[in-house]
């Protein structure tokens, strides 16, 4: 299903004359189609999904590392790219949000965060992954991992 929308959402840039969307669709549905390719079947959502989250973080990446390199053009180009890519990805949930979701994951698995609280950001990456960005999942818990805070969570 989400193939098909980027798929219509090609054709529509197509005709519309809008090149810049262009591009990164038909770019973003070869990256669709080499899986495809590689699984010898076709990809469910989840997996597209998965196609468009590594593309905005690749595009992410390229946007730091042009900024440090004071390559304005290239950054703005990016950003167009990655703003193109945003569209097609689910919103993620607020910082808020995201501290509430871990507290709960930590509270359920209290034994397994005692024993090893490393153990911790695998559960978290798993069942959070579709929620919010891996930096933010990262950023939270190492909030929760500062002796200040482990005190207080018992």
């Amino acid at each position: 299903m989400l193939r098909q929308k980027l798929q219509d959402d090609q054709l529509i840039a197509l005709k519309a004359g809008d090149k810049d969307k262009l591009s990164v669709l038909r770019f973003i549905i070869a990256q669709i189609q080499n899986k495809e390719i590689d699984k010898k079947s076709e990809l469910n959502d989840e997996e597209t999904l998965s196609v468009l989250k590594k593309t905005a973080k690749e595009l992410k990446e390229s946007i730091d590392a042009f900024t440090k390199g004071n390559r304005t053009d290239l950054v703005e180009d990016n950003k167009k790219q990655l703003t193109i890519v945003s569209q097609y990805l689910p919103a993620e949930i607020s910082d808020e949000e995201l501290k509430k979701e871990v507290e709960k994951i930590i509270s359920d698995n209290k034994s397994v965060y005692d024993q090893n609280s490393k153990a911790i950001i695998g559960i978290c990456m798993k069942q959070l992954k579709s929620k919010a960005d891996p930096s933010r999942i990262m950023q939270v818990l190492r909030s929760f991992d500062s002796p200040a805070t482990r005190g207080r969570s018992g």
